[in-house]
């Protein structure tokens, strides 16, 4: 009795309709073959088993109790394409050794990821105006989802400030600073005629060198 099967490999279905019940799982391995150019030795077939383990090549597809046109999965590779992967490369001096190369560090605020997702931010984003500008102030101070912007000459400059937590602020209420420093920090920086050269990365590191001259 024939026992159509359908096995997919390489994203493709391929249609086994004359082996029957007393072939066996190498028998239909060898057909494959001759469909795939996948040789029976770099086959794997996924779903077929007997008592809950892979098939052996010796089991009979009748063993397996299988439906008309049941789907399996092979995987594996013609030798071709093995040898495509597994033989050598050309003797080549322009070949270069990745691992002589030491990896470039790039800062995060210089992440090429990072700097998209704040272009899109600047291009989406509502602006919503809780006080208008002051005729002579040339510091503008923004506030978004917790990461302060400044700008200035409508040139727009990631701020990057780094807040420390307000940790267990009912015991220490009184203890933090932060803030207020950074308060003194932003008037240092409104008397400069532009933020070009600073790096409000280092807001903390500035303030001090001011407050030491």
């Amino acid at each position: 009795m024939a026992l159509p099967i359908i096995v997919k490999w390489g994203g493709q279905e391929y249609s086994v309709t004359t082996l029957s019940e007393d072939d066996t799982v190498l028998d239909l391995k060898q057909f494959l073959k001759t469909l795939t150019g996948v040789l029976p030795e770099r086959q794997k077939l996924l779903g077929l088993k007997v008592k809950g383990k892979p098939a052996e090549n010796d089991v009979k597809l009748g063993a397996l109790k299988l439906k008309l046109n049941t789907k399996i999965m092979m995987m594996g590779t013609r030798e071709e394409s093995l040898e495509d992967v597994l033989c050598p490369p050309p003797d080549n001096d322009d070949v270069i050794n990745d691992f002589d190369i030491e990896d470039e560090i790039v800062e995060v605020e210089n992440r090429e990821e990072n700097l998209l997702k704040i272009s899109r931010r600047v291009k989406e984003y509502k602006v919503e105006v809780l006080n208008p500008p002051r005729e002579g102030k040339k510091l503008l101070v923004l506030d978004v989802d917790y990461t302060l912007f400044a700008a200035t000459n409508m040139k727009w400059i990631e701020a990057k400030m780094k807040i420390r937590p307000f940790m267990k602020a009912h015991l220490n209420r009184d203890k933090d600073k932060e803030l207020v420093k950074l308060t003194q920090y932003l008037k240092e920086i409104a008397k400069l005629d532009d933020f070009l050269e600073l790096n409000h990365k280092y807001w903390e590191r500035y303030l001090s060198k001011k407050q030491g001259q």
